[in-house]
């Protein structure tokens, strides 16, 4: 599967319709954007059952200023909609692949058990 484009309109329907997304942040002038770039798309090409999108922080100036993105490339993954990884700079091959093994890997009962009690921990040292 190649990489499809992303944008402020798509990126929930993306996100919350596809079990693992990875998210490339880029923009055209960004020398490290284009290296990442064949790198992202091949690794796109070995995982069919994986989404890769691509955000062009250019054309979606606002998202990006909503997700903070201040440094370009950043990668974020998500996993049957939770973010479990977001990281500026781009990854040679070998460890965006085992990114993705280790995302694949994860027990989502056991991530999602640990945000409940994260959230619970929050509300009751607020009150």
């Amino acid at each position: 599967m190649s990489t499809r484009t992303v944008t402020a309109e798509t990126l929930e329907s993306t996100v919350t319709e596809n079990p693992m997304v990875v998210l490339d942040f880029w923009a055209e002038w960004c020398g490290p954007c284009k290296r990442f770039a064949p790198v992202f798309e091949e690794a796109s090409n070995r995982h069919p059952d994986v989404v890769f999108g691509k955000i062009d922080t250019e054309a979606e100036r606002q998202l990006a200023a909503e997700l903070r993105i201040d440094s370009i490339p950043t990668l974020m993954v998500f996993r049957e909609q939770v973010l479990l990884f977001r990281q500026p700079g781009a990854l040679p091959a070998g460890a965006l692949e085992e990114l993705i093994q280790q995302v694949k890997k994860v027990d989502m009962d056991e991530v999602r058990a640990e945000l409940a009690k994260a959230k619970q921990e929050d509300a009751s040292s607020v009150s």
